[in-house]
This record gives C-alpha cells, sequence and structure tokens, in this order.
C-alpha cells in the first residue's frame, strides 16, 4: 500500500481544494413568486417545485 512520504503542509492542501469555490453558483428564479434562490432547494418562503413544503405558522 502506497503511503505519503511527508506530511501535506496546510498551503498545499489548501491549494488543491481551492477550485471548488471558483465555480458559479446555481441560482434559479422561482416562476411564480419571480425570487431567487438555490436550485433543488425550497425557497424563502417554503415553496419547492411549486408545492408549499413548510406550512406557516
Amino acid at each position: 500500500m502506497a503511503v505519503p512520504k511527508r506530511k501535506t503542509s496546510p498551503s498545499k492542501r489548501g491549494t488543491r481544494r481551492a477550485h471548488n469555490a471558483l465555480k458559479a453558483l446555481n441560482i434559479i428564479v422561482d416562476p411564480k413568486t419571480g425570487k431567487h434562490h438555490l436550485s433543488h432547494m425550497m425557497s424563502d418562503d417554503g415553496v419547492y417545485r411549486g408545492r408549499n413544503v413548510l406550512k406557516k405558522s
């Protein structure tokens, strides 16, 4: 089994992981309300894919 000879420094580790932060967010506009939110997430008023997910108290 391969074993690294030296510990990976935090800067090297951070450089390897840095490219993930550069991706653009997938923001969509809700057709009913016109509000922006992330895809596959419910909007602020509790609506997901045209259905009420949360009951308002």
